[in-house]
């Protein structure tokens, strides 16, 4: 595969190629406005946060001085990329683009990233926007988000989104091939062993380590977060103000641990299990994804799609179905159950899409595997103008987490797991899997927090299938200024798809109002 040409990246030199390879070797217009009534004291029992000072107060919003990122249209094509499609009725949108300093541990300071942000709306404070690195990348992620928000907040904020290094158009990595690609989405997760899809991601390592160079090491949400103080600056505001979904909201944590005086208002929209037992993280993953595979058998039931109530029964059957005949979509894409399990998981994350998900089950129980397969294709393939979010996903996740587990022990969790959660069990390790080769990072990671914060407020999903809720409440609880409000709905991520959590954001961003320690958004 050929390297990545010098006018897209400034290259630092070739020092830790030798020992990165080897290491992998060997182990390797916006709707009305809404005032939803939000229930307090009504909902899980408070957080235990550990002991702390009085939180710094909220930063004054302040408008830019001297902003120096430049604005133009954006593609014309761009909400085209938009899954599913869709155009903010008449909202104003500006793209650019900001270098930041590459940054490579072993070469600090030589080379650099150009990271491209988009801007929705014309309030004069910038919100910026980070999204999940395996979603839809931040700059369409904003657009959909200012669609959703109180138009109140829009006059007051501009949403700036970022896709952050590696993804989307900031220069995205393309290092696995195709093949090996397909392998690490399609592994079965009924396997009774990781062993193969460990092999298949030595492969995908081997070859990233080959393509990207030192460059392989600089992906984390360390240096993303160094991006977005880069962006801070360059926007003209003395404080970072940010909303995050999902894993995206490590890059916010990240941040605020290393430039805690520079930290605005912080909204987190789920957040991923800080906790160190591989086990509790492993079974809360599995545990998220079957509830929210439930409540949209609930769905399907009450609209009365042929489904059924019983999702997880039909979902089973369909990837017992495809063991012994996968399917085969019009452009050659093999549907095995591996590969539907990553559709069905997407699916479940967007809420707006359960319908569609619901009629591609069916299709595929029927033989026709395409509009299933569809929900996968930006992990597995370079289309529509973006490259595959596999990539930056695999480096991205593997270079920010310490873990790295033998087959066998990913295989005894497995076993151990199975008994509870039959469905999602394999399913739910195989990341572990992907990153058991790779090497480990040779800095700590950064603190769950640090003193000096102001309040956050940190929003969670009953049923998330990508940040489940007890993972959020986790990270909550190691998060001394953070304050939780619990959606008893599912998807992921809750600002966009509650209208009740939608108003205390706004109230938390525009009017610095912090909400009840125990606040409960209905579904």
């Amino acid at each position: 595969m050929a390297r990545r040409g010098t006018a897209r990246w400034s290259r630092a030199p070739k020092l830790v190629l030798a020992t990165l390879v080897p290491a992998i070797l060997a182990g390797c217009t916006v709707g009305p406005s809404t005032r939803p009534p939000v229930v307090e004291k009504d909902g899980p029992p408070p957080q235990v946060k550990p002991s702390a000072p009085p939180p710094a107060p909220l930063p004054e919003l302040v408008e830019p001085t001297d902003p120096r990122v430049s604005w133009s249209p954006c593609d014309p094509d761009l909400l085209t990329r938009m899954e599913p499609p869709a155009v903010p009725a008449g909202m104003q949108l500006s793209c650019g683009r900001v270098t930041t300093t590459l940054d490579s541990p072993e070469q600090p300071g030589r080379g650099v990233a150009r990271v491209s942000v988009l801007k929705a709306g014309t309030g004069p404070i910038p919100l910026v926007v980070v999204n999940d690195i395996d979603s839809e990348p931040g700059t369409l992620y904003a657009a959909r988000l200012a669609a959703a928000l109180p138009p109140e907040l829009l006059q007051r904020f501009s949403l700036v989104g970022v896709d952050r290094r590696g993804s989307g158009q900031s220069d995205p990595i393309n290092c696995i091939p195709h093949d090996v690609r397909m392998q690490l989405i399609g592994f079965d997760p009924g396997a009774e062993s990781v062993e193969p899809l460990v092999d298949s991601a030595r492969r995908a390592g081997q070859q990233c380590a080959v393509t990207e160079e030192n460059d392989l090491v600089a992906y984390d949400s360390w240096r993303a977060a160094g991006d977005l103080e880069e962006i801070r600056e360059q926007l003209g505001v003395p404080h970072l103000h940010a909303l995050a979904r999902g894993e995206g909201t490590r890059v916010l944590a990240t941040y605020a641990a290393r430039f805690t005086d520079r930290v605005g208002r912080f909204v987190y929209d789920g957040a991923p299990d800080p906790s160190t037992d591989v086990a509790t993280a492993l079974e809360g993953a599995a545990t998220g994804a079957k509830a929210a595979l439930d409540a949209f058998g609930a769905d399907c039931a009450a609209r009365g799609c042929p489904l059924g109530a019983d999702a997880a029964g039909a979902v089973g059957g369909l990837l017992e179905t495809l063991r012994g005949a996968p399917l085969v979509t019009s452009d050659g894409t093999i549907l095995g159950p591996g590969l539907a399990m990553y559709a069905v998981t997407s699916g479940l994350a967007q809420r707006a899409r359960w319908t569609e998900l619901g009629n591609a089950l069916v299709a595929a129980r029927s033989g026709d595997g395409g509009p299933l397969a569809a929900f996968a294709l930006p992990l597995t393939s370079d289309t529509h103008g973006r490259r595959s979010r596999l990539d930056s996903w695999v480096a991205t996740k593997c270079n920010d987490s310490m873990a790295r587990l033998s087959p066998t022990q990913i295989d005894d969790m497995v076993r151990a797991l199975r008994a509870r959660q039959p469905l999602f069990a394999g399913f739910a390790a195989q990341q572990l899997a992907w990153c058991s080769p790779w090497p480990v990072r040779r800095d700590p990671l950064p603190p769950a927090t640090v003193p000096g914060l102001p309040p956050m407020l940190l929003a969670s999903t009953a049923a998330d299938p990508m940040t489940p809720e007890q993972g959020t409440v986790r990270a909550a609880d190691q998060m001394p200024t953070a304050v939780r409000v619990s959606w008893l709905g599912a998807g992921h991520g809750a600002v966009a798809a509650s209208p009740c959590v939608a108003e205390t954001v706004r109230a938390f961003l525009m009017d610095g109002k912090v909400p009840s320690e125990n606040t409960l958004c209905p579904a």
